[in-house]
């Protein structure tokens, strides 16, 4: 083993996992040469996390004052959106925490050194670097660590990709609003920028393959497609499209439901990694569809290249590459760490928000549990009831014999809120009874999950507002 002080480490990448293990690395002593190819802090800051959150805010407020559980007392009107101000409002904030939480720490740090360019491997110990201003360096590494993302993904419709269709990317760019939107996709982005542009006033209309949310609990589909109706949001489910065409400035969408025709197509089908041009076959590193095998210590199948993040065969959520990337890192410089995901909390920022952790019902009774569940509808939370916002359900798995909780799944519009909660319970191996013997504070969202824990012993409608 290399002594840490002389380990010198080359970081593919500066996005979540990519930093993350930069740092962490330095932290051990190691020397870094991280490698990016475009712009700095990858997709979370620039074109995913931050602005897509801007952008939902922004649509969540405008929903506000055109309607609300209020409405008989408080007047409301429909909002002039200017969205062109909304977007500058947006990539200045993401140019702010660019320059803060990345492009000025690499700056100042004494142990990273950056190199502008596209990285590919020649052999298990030294990178090529086709640098942007032109020239190639060769950097000779004891370790490397890949953290190079994944874009989004382009289905293989006939047609598509001869029209300018949106991605989750470039629709965050817009700097107006379609009138009308067709969305292709039913997982958590789809999902959220549907009724983000719909909110900001595009009618829009979403197309499934199979159903809204297939991944999770069928009860969370049903209730976002519920959600969806009320805000007349159309969702067309277990529909194919066999071609996609651009005619006239419009899209032309043929389906086995008919023709569609709308002015702005956005596609959000799943995203792919960004490891083609690393020669990662070449050089005996493990893939499946491109994403690289890791193992639970960030490992790849070449002992010195370690990997993390949305590039990998990881859940594709930035706090999961975060905490690989720094794990990696530790195992990089010699230590012992591991990346355990069995509590990991997963959140879609729609309204109702979705939040899960653990297993559903389904995958603990496949996985031989005997489980027992519990649903509890938001009309019997105090929060949601004093919010006149009662639309959604907390939802418990636990194992029958001791009640041991297994899992989580909430719809509510603090969701992502009280998630967290539920992942230390997880954590603490804690049982049902125990969360319900837990002080909650009085008229929050995350009561509720002492009451739903409740319900696997007492009927709940029968307590006071407040009872222990």
């Amino acid at each position: 083993m290399k002594d840490d002080k002389n380990l010198h480490i080359a970081v593919i990448g500066s996005g979540g996992a990519a930093m993350a293990a930069a740092l962490k690395a330095a932290e051990h002593g190691a020397r870094i040469t991280l490698i990016e190819r475009g712009t700095v802090g990858g997709t979370c800051v620039n074109t995913g996390c931050v602005p897509s959150k801007i952008m939902i805010r922004a649509a969540h407020i405008a929903h506000l004052r055109k309607e609300s559980p209020f409405d008989e007392g408080l007047s409301s009107q429909t909002p002039v959106v200017k969205q062109a101000k909304l977007l500058q409002q947006q990539q200045e904030r993401v140019e702010e925490l660019r320059d803060t939480k990345y492009e000025r720490i690499l700056r100042d740090h004494p142990a990273i050194t950056v190199l502008n360019g596209e990285a590919r491997f020649v052999d298990a110990n030294n990178l090529a670097v086709k640098l942007n201003e032109g020239g190639e360096q060769t950097v000779r590494f004891d370790r490397a660590f890949i953290g190079t993302g994944a874009r989004p993904a382009e289905p293989p419709i006939p047609g598509l990709a001869d029209t300018p269709y949106l991605t989750s990317t470039s629709a965050l760019a817009l700097d107006a609003l379609p009138k009308r939107m067709i969305v292709i996709g039913a997982g958590f982005v789809a999902l959220e920028l549907a009724q983000a542009f719909a909110r900001l006033g595009s009618q829009v209309t979403v197309l499934a393959r199979s159903r809204l949310l297939s991944q999770e609990d069928p009860a969370i589909g049903e209730a976002m497609e519920a959600a969806f109706r009320r805000e007349s949001i159309e969702v067309l489910k277990q529909t194919q499209i066999s071609r996609v065409d651009y005619v006239n400035h419009a899209f032309v969408l043929d389906t086995d439901t008919g023709i569609l025709r709308v002015d702005q197509l956005l596609v959000a089908t799943g995203r792919t990694p960004n490891t083609e041009a690393l020669n990662l076959e070449g050089i005996g590193v493990k893939t499946a569809r491109g994403a690289i095998l890791v193992d639970e210590h960030l490992q790849t199948s070449v002992p010195d290249i370690y990997a993390a993040g949305d590039c990998t065969d990881q859940p594709q959520f930035v706090y999961v590459a975060a905490a690989g990337g720094s794990r990696a890192a530790v195992n990089m410089a010699g230590g012992e760490a591991l990346l355990d995901l069995s509590a990991m909390p997963a959140v879609m920022f729609t309204d109702p928000q979705v939040a899960t952790v653990g297993l559903t019902e389904a995958e603990a009774s496949k996985q031989g549990f005997s489980v027992e569940t519990r649903v509890l509808d938001l009309g019997n939370v105090p929060r949601a009831l004093v919010n006149f916002d009662t639309a959604g359900f907390i939802k418990m798995v636990a194992e029958r014999d001791t009640g041991q909780l297994l899992g989580v799944q909430v719809v509510a519009g603090e969701a992502g809120e009280l998630i967290q909660t539920a992942v230390m319970a997880l954590r603490a191996r804690m049982t049902v009874q125990a969360i319900g013997n837990e002080l909650f504070p009085y008229l929050t969202m995350v009561e509720g999950l002492k009451l739903c824990a409740q319900t696997f012993t007492k009927d709940v409608k029968q307590l006071s507002c407040c009872a222990g």
